[in-house]
């Protein structure tokens, strides 16, 4: 950690390793080497803002980007907030939108969720079609563990204890292993599919197969994942702009944050869970979440906003 010298010194110390304990990798310290800089340069005795220091501040440095800006603004805004409800009596900094990326994952409802997997249950098995079974199950795991695709098919029948009703996720995309329930539903599911088609493999053949015997690939799902949203009735806007099979993970994240919500978990406790989950290496990779989650589901994330704003970025939608 760098080392700071103005009155924030130990605060700012505190916040990071606050930060960092909630499971944020905080590698970026820039902001707070400029603003405790900044306070050492306005004789700053105090660790108070006045309105005038706040507009000095959020002013527009020298050849600064507006994300640069937005970003510097953003991270100490919620440093003054943390501070705020530490006790400080201090004016915090005003908000200034971060430029986003344009792209927002599609977050299906429940009836086009349904209705995906109903279309699912209608796909041809006879012998002809035999690889068609893996679907109604592979989609299902999609959805029900949020998985990535890679993941789902790289499993192998060793992986999949279905007497536990659990499943190990091994060498995924940030290499951490992790092991994951299977809700009661979908383990009947599972049990089904395995019982008909997989019963006979080996534990290092693949879970889900194709009619060669080999491991399904991407391209395939893909495919009978355009039909499947055609036969759902939800359209599709193109390559690139969805809904992609990806779009079921971010569903399942957007939908378990807003439950755990609103069993009274607060999301100051949610995020790193869901972090933990998804295999992501740290919160901030899950962090859009809370702005999917505020889209879909705007009453859960007002409140907790009065209570975290400093937890989480900054929530401004266009």
């Amino acid at each position: 950690m760098r080392e700071y010298r103005s009155v924030y010194a130990p605060l700012i110390v505190r916040y990071i390793e606050f930060k960092r304990g909630l499971g944020y990798l905080f590698k970026e310290e820039s902001a707070f080497v400029l603003f405790d800089r900044f306070a050492i340069e306005n004789g700053m005795i105090f660790p108070v803002l006045t309105e005038t220091l706040c507009d000095k501040w959020n002013a527009a440095r020298p050849n600064e980007s507006h994300k640069t800006r937005a970003n510097r603004l953003s991270d100490i805004r919620h440093f003054i907030a943390f501070l705020v409800n530490l006790g400080y009596k201090t004016c915090v900094p005003k908000a200034v939108k971060v430029p986003q990326s344009t792209f927002t994952p599609y977050i299906f409802s429940n009836e086009e969720i349904n209705g995906f997997l109903a279309a699912c249950d209608k796909l041809d098995i006879t012998p002809r079609a035999v690889a068609n079974h893996t679907f109604p199950a592979l989609f299902r795991l999609l959805y029900g563990c949020g998985l990535r695709l890679s993941e789902a098919l790289s499993l192998k029948i060793r992986d999949v204890n279905l007497d536990k009703g659990t499943i190990l996720i091994c060498e995924p995309k940030n290499m951490r292993d992790r092991k994951l329930p299977l809700s009661g539903s979908l383990l009947e599911v599972m049990i089904a599919y395995h019982t008909r088609y997989a019963a006979g493999y080996s534990d290092d053949e693949y879970f889900f197969q194709n009619k060669r015997g080999g491991k399904v690939t991407g391209r395939t799902t893909y495919h009978w994942f355009r039909i499947l949203l055609r036969r759902a009735g939800i359209a599709h806007s193109g390559r690139g702009e969805g809904p992609r099979i990806h779009d079921l993970r971010h569903t399942f994240s957007v939908y378990s944050m807003a439950q755990m919500s609103r069993e009274g978990l607060d999301l100051y406790y949610c995020l790193p869970i869901l972090s933990n989950y998804l295999g992501h290496k740290s919160v901030e990779a899950t962090e859009m979440y809370v702005r999917l989650t505020s889209m879909v589901f705007p009453e859960l994330i007002s409140k907790a906003n009065n209570v975290y704003g400093f937890v989480f970025p900054e929530v401004i939608l266009p």
